[in-house]
């Protein structure tokens, strides 16, 4: 069983990201907080990118992948895409508490 973080999600616009992928707000992507992201020379080397994570939030569940990195994000904090953010709560809402674990 995987441990459970709790924080907020978010959404943000995607594009290029740390990881150095061109991302687009129709898919399942996620940037993560610093602490979970790593500080490397070259941000594209994060042991996180490409890595899956399973987020729940008041309408559901959704699967991403982290893109990128979200400097203002704490600790425990995703930003997800829009296509993402909208499996798990509506995109007015802004901010939603959340769970999530490494899948």
């Amino acid at each position: 069983m995987s441990y459970v973080h709790y924080g907020d999600g978010t959404w943000y616009n995607t594009g290029l990201g740390a990881c150095g992928w061109n991302s687009n707000d129709s898919q399942l992507v996620v940037a993560v907080s610093p602490r979970w992201y790593g500080n490397f020379p070259n941000p594209n080397n994060s042991r996180a990118c490409g890595k899956q994570l399973r987020v729940r939030g008041p309408k559901g569940v959704v699967n991403v992948t982290i893109v990128d990195r979200c400097p203002s994000c704490k600790d425990e904090d995703l930003d997800l895409s829009p296509a993402a953010f909208s499996q798990i709560a509506d995109l007015d809402a802004g901010r939603v508490g959340i769970r999530w674990v490494w899948a």
